[in-house]
């Protein structure tokens, strides 16, 4: 076991975040120590279901200065993206060390002093990346415990073959949500239904052509919300048009609106769940109210026969054990400061929020970060560069 070390960077969490602050740094000519609790990089996306895909593209979806390779899908798996972070994580210049989880940060003289599983860490300067959906959040309803049947988070499905034959209730408005109740709808469920508390606003993945829809939705994302909500509405109409009938209303507040006010993203869906909603393959009903022995009561009043719940109800920030004594959070659990803007002298967030096409800016943001944190250590520009890869076509 390592009792003790020190280092001038930490950064913790490799998933998406992490690794591109991780890359960032080496390419500034800092070599970070990038840790995660996890046996793997990128753990969260390995244990995703099966059918995920990014809802950005990949030309936009990629670490700093690192495309994916040839023949990687328009919009990239799953495995495709577990991959990409995996390749990356690996590079020369970057210390990774798995298996290693971070449980407190303390300030320490000079910087800060990590505690972890595997001993302390003295440092320098910290970069946190754990991730905007970290731990899983399943409401508790009443009755909950009593029920007969399985309740699950979205995090622990990965594909229908497990429920067939059975009445599957999914709870959730996001594109988890509406992708798993699809998943189970028309992969041998006997019933499916999707319980909705707040209707989503619904944008398509791809636009007609083939064009991902985050390209447009990046730039507008920093207009007016009133414009970019006229043009959303208008794309809906044409594209999606009225779910009313189907359960699932236009919400009156804009996707541009609601996304930054919330800090959630739509439901960024595929043109074939918009047609099961419309063949009606799954049903849409109010949300839970509680349970009762086998059966769920709904809000309207229903009851629902059902085997299993799968909640796609979100998930928690989980900072507070980390950082909640250093008064860097807000009341909501979120970071106060982020990305190049330190929460205290030499530490930063990085990945703490909602927006289209994330991973870009993230990696954008990466660089921007590397280089307040090479200016703050006085590390003197180099001749490093990010490498140039030769990487073998992607199988279709």
């Amino acid at each position: 076991m390592r009792k003790h070390q020190e280092c001038q960077v930490v950064v913790i969490g490799a998933g998406p975040s992490g690794v591109a602050a991780a890359l960032s740094l080496r390419d500034r000519g800092v070599r970070p120590l990038l840790i995660d609790r996890a046996d793997q990089v990128g753990s969260s996306w390995r244990r995703r279901y099966d059918r995920l895909k990014l809802n950005t593209g990949r030309r936009t979806s990629h670490m700093p200065d690192r495309p994916y390779p040839h023949g990687t899908a328009i919009f990239p798996t799953r495995d495709q993206v577990v991959d990409h972070l995996d390749r990356h994580a690996h590079e020369d210049g970057i210390e990774l060390r798995l298996c290693t989880e971070v449980t407190r940060i303390d300030r320490d003289s000079g910087g800060w002093c990590l505690a972890t599983s595997s001993g302390e860490i003295r440092t320098q300067q910290v970069v946190v990346a754990t991730g905007y959906e970290h731990t899983p959040q399943v409401p508790e309803w009443p009755g909950k415990d009593g029920f007969g049947g399985e309740v699950l988070h979205s995090s622990a499905y990965r594909n229908p073959a497990p429920f067939l034959g059975e009445r599957v209730l999914v709870v959730g408005a996001g594109s988890s949500a509406l992708e798993i109740v699809y998943d189970v709808a028309t992969g041998g469920a006997a019933k499916a239904w999707l319980a909705v508390r707040t209707p989503p606003n619904i944008v398509l993945r791809r636009l007609p052509g083939g064009f991902p829809s985050d390209y447009i939705a990046t730039r507008l994302y920093d207009s007016p919300a009133w414009l970019a909500d006229a043009m959303g509405q208008v794309a809906r109409r044409i594209e999606i048009g009225d779910l009313t009938e189907f359960g699932l209303p236009t919400p009156a507040e804009g996707v541009f609106a609601r996304g930054k006010r919330l800090g959630r993203a739509p439901a960024i869906l595929d043109k074939e769940v918009i047609h099961a909603i419309r063949a009606r393959r799954f049903e849409v009903v109010p949300t839970i109210e509680a349970f009762d022995g086998d059966s769920v009561e709904l809000v309207d009043g229903q009851r629902l026969q059902v085997d299993v719940v799968i909640c796609a109800t979100g998930y928690r920030r989980g900072l507070e054990s980390l950082v909640g004594h250093l008064g860097v959070l807000d009341e909501g659990g979120l970071p106060r400061a982020a990305g190049e803007v330190p929460a205290a002298s030499g530490l930063r967030f990085i990945g703490f929020l909602s927006r289209p096409g994330l991973i870009a800016y993230v990696a954008k943001q990466s660089k921007r970060v590397a280089n307040c944190i090479a200016d703050e250590l006085a590390v003197p520009y180099g001749e490093v560069t990010a490498p140039s890869y030769e990487s073998p076509p992607v199988p279709q």
